[in-house]
């Protein structure tokens, strides 16, 4: 015995609301931006790290085990 099938509607839903997204999709990627525009727009706060380079040891070990 074959189970009925409900057709499918092309349009959108009877209530008017198509997905609702939690509070945190939205507040997460807004504070992410702010937090990016602010460090962007005020660069004078940085100051350098007085040690060696990281990122460039880094790197450099990376090729070296990649390369052996």
């Amino acid at each position: 015995m074959p189970a009925p099938t409900h057709p499918r509607s092309s349009g959108p839903p009877a209530d008017g609301v198509g997905i609702r997204l939690p509070w945190w999709a939205v507040a997460l990627p807004a504070v992410a931006f702010a937090v990016l525009l602010t460090m962007i727009l005020s660069p004078g706060q940085a100051h350098a790290a007085a040690g060696a380079p990281v990122l460039g040891q880094l790197i450099e070990h990376t090729l070296q085990l990649l390369f052996r």
